[in-house]
């Protein structure tokens, strides 16, 4: 089996990149999925709203996101209750697929959380900071998370280091998956 990790900064284009490689070729794993998952069940969001002191669980991500913009250091604390459940699932996944020829795991800090070991292969999808605030803000978020979210991450840079394929996403999804499967090929 061969397990391949796409990474990328906020709203690079990792899902769309994920979909493209995997389609085909093998299961796909989404951290994103899993935690959207996640925020359907009632005791994650009573340990949210306990963990990060919120008045209830009505409309959770709203005051998350104020609770964030008020103390980054709430970051933190999500992620303490979050990234262990999420790698819960991965390692599930993992499992589940050990008789696949290839596996595909979207991650967006793949690298922040130290998950390089476990993937033979990452593709890093990165594009600069105007065009991927404006796809942010397309799909509803505000500057003010993204400049927060986007400080949590490395900087293209020192991600580039750890991957074995960096892919520039920033035309048109005819370009972006040309570019992914003439890399992918070698590894068919």
């Amino acid at each position: 089996m061969m397990k391949v990790g796409i990474t990328g900064s906020l709203a690079s284009g990792k899902t769309t990149a994920s979909k493209i490689l995997s389609a085909g070729r093998g299961p796909l794993f989404s951290a994103d999925e899993v935690v959207k998952k996640l925020y359907t069940k009632n005791n994650f969001k009573k340990a949210i709203v306990k963990k990060l002191n919120l008045k209830n669980s009505s409309n959770i991500k709203k005051l998350i996101k104020e609770k964030i913009k008020d103390d980054k250091s709430n970051i933190l604390r999500l992620e303490k209750i979050i990234h262990p459940l999420v790698r819960k699932e991965m390692q599930k996944f993992i499992k589940k697929n050990i008789k696949k020829k290839f596996i595909f795991l979207e991650i967006p800090l793949l690298i922040e959380s130290n998950l390089t070991n476990i993937f033979d292969i990452i593709f890093y999808i990165k594009a600069k900071k105007i065009i991927r605030l404006k796809r942010f803000k397309r799909k509803g978020g505000k500057k003010s998370i993204f400049n927060i979210l986007n400080s949590k991450q490395l900087g293209d840079v020192k991600k580039a280091r750890y991957c074995e394929h960096v892919i520039v996403n920033e035309k048109n999804i005819k370009i972006l998956k040309k570019n992914l499967l003439d890399i992918f090929k070698r590894y068919e």
